[in-house]
């Protein structure tokens, strides 16, 4: 039967091979055949405990019953006429939701779009578009997309940058404070002075764009004080402070948008992922008198705000009301915390345990050593985890990071068996 099961994921693996573009990777060289919540099968029968979530895009699990409920009766009404052409109400009430939940005391509105790339750059053409400047400062670690403008903005080469270039001008990168690493939040805000000595005068930039908590970058938390900071730099400069919240939104750090949690608003605020519950779907919220800005026709897509994600996205905000999931995302990210603390105590490569909310992460290092990040034991406990029926996801600069994205909707009883194998996998790693 084992022989049989490698046959079959082999014999996958090498038609993808075959018919794949080689830049399109794969993080486990598995084939999902049926998936449930936070569990799914491969295409041999052999159960995964999903950590991953699709990468922050199944914060109400695999299938949710309302979700996919929604989406069939949306199927057998209309998929398709693009919002430009003949509108529909899921689209409206899509934005009419996301403007009550963004923060700030003032008026809002919204546009829908694809993906979390679309959501970026139409972002950063409403910023330019509302200051009338070209300039855009983002911060080293963080993701933006993998379009050539959004690339730009990304704070990271490999893998995303490599052999793309030139990216876009006017995009400059200033330091984002991580004090486990040496930068102070007054070393981050220094850095975005240098930018106006050194590269583009102030009153040339739109917008800054900021992840409350950077993914690919490694899970590191913006501090509250760093964006105080950089919302006073911007209100006296006229720069517009964009929220990059395409993994962070639609409540994986316990409130629907992280920056809910920052003690100023931003301007604009960017959404993706887990919006949809799946389906592909993407927006900007923000201050209503920037998001008009552009002239009509100047913003949408063809399948920009599709009726059926927007029907996905409506039954993923009705499941997280019915449901708690803020407050379940709350407790499950205390509980995430208190026992990866427990593993560290046993692990001494376990450098930080960090999150916000249950966007939860642990960092790596040699002999716990935060100068020597440890991007080869990451990579053979992600590996084993696997084996043992986990599916973890790895991230950081250095690669050194392992990330936690479980669905929210999982049962304590399946957090702790993922933890189990978790530290299991330590043990046969180290």
């Amino acid at each position: 039967m084992q022989a049989e099961r490698q046959i079959l994921n082999a014999a996958l693996y090498a038609r993808r091979q075959s018919a794949v573009a080689r830049g399109v990777g794969q993080a486990h060289e598995i084939f999902i055949k049926n998936a449930r919540n936070s569990e799914f099968w491969d295409v041999e029968g052999r159960r995964f405990i999903d950590f991953a979530g699709g990468i922050a895009v199944l914060n109400t699990g695999h299938l949710h019953p309302q979700v996919i409920e929604a989406v069939k009766a949306q199927l057998d009404l209309y998929t398709h006429t693009c919002f430009q052409v003949i509108a529909y109400e899921p689209y409206v009430e899509v934005c009419e939701r996301l403007n009550a939940m963004a923060p700030g005391n003032f008026a809002k509105k919204s546009l829908l779009l694809t993906t979390g790339a679309e959501a970026v750059e139409n972002a950063i053409k409403i910023a330019r578009a509302h200051t009338k400047r070209p300039g855009v400062i983002a911060f080293t670690g963080g993701y933006h997309g993998r379009t050539n403008f959004t690339l730009g903005l990304t704070g990271k080469v490999a893998p995303y940058k490599l052999g793309f270039g030139p990216f876009p001008g006017e995009v400059f990168h200033a330091q984002f404070p991580i004090e486990l690493h040496g930068v102070s939040v007054e070393d981050a805000l220094h850095s975005v002075e240098l930018i106006f000595k050194n590269d583009i005068e102030a009153e040339r930039v739109a917008a800054f764009i900021v992840e409350p908590v950077q993914g690919e970058g490694g899970f590191y938390v913006a501090p509250p004080e760093f964006i105080s900071g950089l919302k006073a730099m911007a209100d006296k400069y006229g720069i517009l402070l964009i929220a990059d919240e395409v993994q962070t939104g639609a409540g994986r750090t316990g409130t629907w948008f992280a920056c809910e949690q920052w003690p100023v608003a931003p301007d604009l605020i960017t959404t993706a992922k887990s919006l949809a519950g799946g389906f592909p779907l993407s927006g900007v919220v923000g201050r209503a008198d920037v998001i008009d800005a552009p002239a009509a026709g100047g913003l949408g897509g063809t399948y920009a705000g599709s009726p059926v994600a927007c029907a996905a996205a409506l039954a993923v905000m009705k499941a997280f009301e019915e449901e708690k999931l803020l407050q379940r995302s709350q407790a499950m990210g205390a509980f995430l915390v208190e026992k990866l603390k427990a593993i560290a105590t046993k692990v001494p490569a376990i450098g930080d345990v960090r999150g916000l909310g249950a966007m939860v992460a642990i960092e790596l290092f040699e002999d716990g050593d935060v100068n020597r990040p440890d991007a080869a034991l990451v990579k053979k406990v992600v590996t084993e985890a696997a084996r043992r029926g986990l599916i973890l996801l790895s991230c950081g600069t250095y690669g050194n990071v392992i990330r936690i994205l479980v669905p929210l909707t999982a049962p304590d009883t399946l957090l702790e068996e993922g933890l189990s194998i978790l530290a299991d996998s330590f043990t046969a790693s180290v």
